[in-house]
C-alpha cells in the first residue's frame, strides 16, 4: 500500500469515527496528503466537519451549511447554505462576503486556498482522492484553542 493509499484509508477511518478526532491526528493526515491545484477543484462541493472540540464545531450545521462552490478562481462561495425551503444560497452575511481561490503556500507546500473577501480567513485544501478534499480553516481569529478547524468536501 502506498503512502497516499494509507492516508486515504486513515481519512476514511477518522471520518467514520463516532468519538472526537484530535487535531494532532488530522495534522498528521494533512502532512501525508498531496497538495491540489486551485484550478482542479472548480465546481460544487458538499461539506462536513471533523469533531475535534474546536469552538466552531456545530456552527456550520446550525447555519444549514451545505458546502462550498468554486465557480471560477475569482468567484467562490464559502458558505453555501440551505434556506428554510431547502434551496441553496450563498450566505454572504455569515461569510462577510464571498471569496476567491488561489494557490498559496501553507506548511511548506503550495496548495489550493480559498481567501475570504470580508474577513482574515484562508481555507487550505489537500486532495484525498478525485472526489474528496481535506480542508483546514486558518486565519487570525480561527484558532482560539491553538488548533485549526478541520473539515472535508466531496464533489456534489
Amino acid at each position: 500500500m502506498t503512502d497516499v493509499e494509507q492516508a486515504r484509508a486513515r481519512f476514511q477511518e477518522l471520518r467514520e469515527r463516532k468519538h472526537q478526532v484530535t487535531p494532532a491526528e488530522l495534522d498528521e493526515l494533512w502532512a501525508q496528503l498531496p497538495p491540489v491545484p486551485a484550478e482542479e477543484i472548480l465546481g460544487r462541493w458538499q461539506g462536513d466537519e471533523f469533531s475535534t472540540g474546536h469552538p466552531l464545531n456545530g456552527q456550520l450545521a446550525a447555519a444549514r451549511w451545505y458546502g462550498k462552490e468554486f465557480c471560477s478562481l475569482t468567484d467562490a462561495k464559502p458558505l453555501l447554505c440551505r434556506d428554510e425551503h431547502g434551496e441553496l444560497y450563498s450566505n454572504v452575511e455569515a461569510g462577510q462576503g464571498e471569496a476567491s481561490l488561489w494557490n498559496i503556500e501553507f506548511r511548506g507546500e503550495v496548495t489550493a486556498t480559498m481567501v475570504y473577501d470580508g474577513q482574515p480567513i484562508f481555507d487550505h485544501f489537500k486532495r484525498v482522492d478525485e472526489r474528496t478534499l481535506l480542508g483546514i480553516m486558518n486565519g487570525k481569529h480561527t484558532q482560539p484553542t491553538g488548533a485549526h478547524f478541520y473539515f472535508f468536501l466531496e464533489r456534489a
